[in-house]
């Protein structure tokens, strides 16, 4: 979605986007190991997020904020998955790179597969995930630290 396509919304459903989009932009300063145990302390009780879910809180982020509409993919994010869990769920946070030609990116994905992002799954290989609290019996985050 580019700048000139965003949507709006309405002030009465600004609050909750401004705050994640808030939160985010401290966390997205934090080193990733910080952040990382942030994002796995604020997934904590959420259900997995749907893909409709996902999408609408991405959208929203980028409706209320100009910084997370344009090139900074981490607090967008992060905001996004700020804003699910506000709302009871939590998608996949994930943060990656590829190789040629080298190019860093984070987003969020649901069942594997990128919420609104241009490129496909794989095409960024991922470094660092924080996936939807596992159940009990369930194993934890498989993701380096």
């Amino acid at each position: 979605m580019s700048l000139d396509h965003r949507a709006t919304l309405p002030v009465r459903h600004r609050a909750l986007p401004l705050l994640a989009v808030a939160a985010a932009r401290v966390l997205a300063r934090v080193k990733p190991a910080r952040l990382r145990q942030v994002l796995q302390f604020a997934r904590r009780g959420g259900r997995p997020a749907s893909e409709e879910e996902a999408q609408r809180a991405r959208d929203e982020i980028v409706a209320v904020s100009m910084r997370c509409a344009g090139n900074n993919c981490l607090q967008r994010s992060i905001a996004a998955a700020l804003l699910c869990r506000m709302r009871g769920s939590w998608p996949t946070w994930c943060t990656g790179v590829r190789t040629h030609p080298f190019a860093a990116h984070a987003w969020i994905q649901v069942d594997g597969e990128p919420v609104g992002e241009p490129h496909p799954s794989g095409y960024f290989r991922t470094l660092l995930s924080v996936t939807p609290a596992p159940g009990r019996g369930e194993p934890r985050d498989k993701s380096p630290a």
